[in-house]
């Protein structure tokens, strides 16, 4: 137990978690399709994506998804669970640009013997507008466990 960061004694209404911040180049999109099989080309082709009105190529909803989970993992790791994560595709994150994937925690409680955590978590672009907007559930351990 002594690797795990945080439990659920240590969490608050209102808490930040830390955020993620993930570099999303043409080869990480490439690399994305060729992992998950999405291989629309405004995802990886500059003249397709621009052919069909966008400035450029664009993240791949389910990364952005991915990623939110990660962060959610690299938190609550090694003991606590990721119960759900439901996630919204409300805007565009483009090629060569940061995606920032940020969370809050809304509610906690204690149902059935597991500690719950509820949380509003989203991705945003560098200059602070929210893409991909969800929600979350986790379970902590206890300090006392």
């Amino acid at each position: 137990m002594a690797d795990q960061k945080v439990y659920f004694e240590d969490v608050q209404e209102g808490q930040e978690v830390p955020s993620l911040t993930m570099y999303c180049d043409s080869q990480r999109l490439v690399m994305w399709a060729a992992a998950s099989g999405d291989f629309y080309q405004i995802h990886y082709d500059k003249d397709f994506a621009q052919s069909t009105g966008l400035p450029d190529r664009i993240v791949h909803g389910a990364l952005k998804h991915a990623l939110l989970g990660r962060m959610l993992h690299e938190w609550i790791a090694p003991l606590g669970r990721v119960k759900r994560l439901a996630v919204q595709y409300r805007g565009m994150d483009m090629v060569n640009q940061n995606v920032v994937c940020k969370g809050v925690v809304t509610k906690k409680y204690q149902k059935d013997g597991e500690n719950i955590v509820e949380l509003e978590v989203w991705t945003e672009t560098p200059e602070g507008q929210r893409t991909t907007p969800g929600s979350a559930v986790v379970t902590l351990p206890s300090r006392g466990s």
